[in-house]
């Protein structure tokens, strides 16, 4: 029996084929539900205990080179019909791999970062959803006061005292809560309000604040700050400060950029004043520092902040906010930096 399945072995070596057909009836034939391999099984359960070990090793290599033989003359005649033949240079290089690229808001908040790192400004991190200490109370915003409306806030349902963060100023308490001054960060991340979408506004968006905490901070250093920052990322030397209103901080100002009246599409930006409001900021309020544990008498503080999607709308030119959270890779593919 053995010697048997060594002669189908060298047949099956040794067999040639110049068409698939013929290679498909040696499959078959050897192959095949009711091929000779599947008669072979069938008779090992008659072979004597002693020599089962040889028989079901001989009919492994069997089955070995019966499948090697279909496969490689399956290969070969294929490459024949296709016209392909082994002549293919190995060494050329592949085909480049797609360089993937950040987000427009990615890179922007990088920038800003790295910005601000430059003079000391660490980078500190909070839940997006807050409670009501953190996001409006100890911010001067006590319950009913009339600021509060100024932010239409998405309140969890099932407690009204949990909602999402309206701003990374609650990042700002929490920071001043566990650590003393001096202080100086920047808080980046993910805000909410309850805002109609269009293409100027949405409601959720990216925000970045600052602060900076120590004994004798006037508002001349909040200025000089803003002016390093605003030629840093624009390339923009002239801003201005217009008296504003927040419940944080006292004084409160808006700031302005001279963007310029060079092209069409400055006088659009600008509604043809040249000038382009990019944060607001001010002192610390004293009942702040207070609400967070930190002496007033001692200490003083500035803090600002801006949105990182209106930056990047105005650094890239996008027309439409609504492009930085719909995942189009015709826009995303646009920035491939990878600052």
């Amino acid at each position: 029996m053995i010697d048997h399945i060594k002669k189908l072995i060298k047949e099956a070596d040794e067999f040639s084929a110049d068409s698939l057909s013929a290679v498909e009836d040696f499959r078959i034939k050897f192959l095949g539900k009711k091929g000779v391999l599947n008669d072979l099984f069938e008779a090992f359960k008659a072979v004597p205990n002693d020599e089962k070990k040889a028989y079901g090793r001989a009919i492994n290599e069997l089955k070995k080179t019966a499948q090697k033989k279909v496969n490689a003359l399956k290969k070969s005649l294929l490459i024949g019909q296709t016209g392909r033949a082994e002549s293919i240079d190995h060494t050329r290089p592949g085909d480049p791999f797609l360089v993937g690229g950040r987000h427009p808001i990615s890179l922007v908040k990088n920038r800003i970062i790295d910005i601000f790192s430059r003079i000391g400004f660490n980078v500190s991190e909070g839940p997006e959803i807050e409670d009501d200490w953190h996001n409006f109370t100890a911010l001067n915003l006590p319950e009913h006061h009339p600021a509060r409306d100024m932010q239409d806030t998405f309140f969890v349902q099932t407690d009204p005292d949990i909602l999402l963060r309206t701003h990374t100023s609650s990042v700002q308490v929490r920071y001043m809560e566990n650590n003393s001054p001096p202080i100086r960060t920047i808080s980046p991340g993910r805000v909410y309000r309850n805002e109609a979408i269009s293409a100027r506004s949405h409601c959720f968006f990216h925000q970045i604040e600052g602060l900076y905490i120590d004994k004798e901070v006037s508002f001349a250093d909040l200025k000089q700050t803003l002016q390093f920052f605003t030629e840093a990322l624009f390339g923009k030397s002239k801003i201005r400060l217009r008296p504003s209103y927040f419940p944080f901080t006292e004084p409160s100002a808006e700031v302005d950029v001279y963007w310029g009246l060079e092209t069409e599409t400055d006088y659009k930006m600008t509604k043809g004043t040249g000038w382009l409001e990019i944060m607001g900021c001010g002192m610390v309020d004293p009942n702040v520092l207070t609400n967070c544990g930190i002496d007033a008498k001692k200490y003083s503080g500035f803090a600002f902040g801006m949105g990182i999607d209106r930056i990047a709308l105005l650094l890239h030119q996008i027309n439409d906010i609504r492009l930085l959270s719909e995942n189009n890779l015709r826009f995303l593919e646009q920035f491939k930096s990878t600052f």
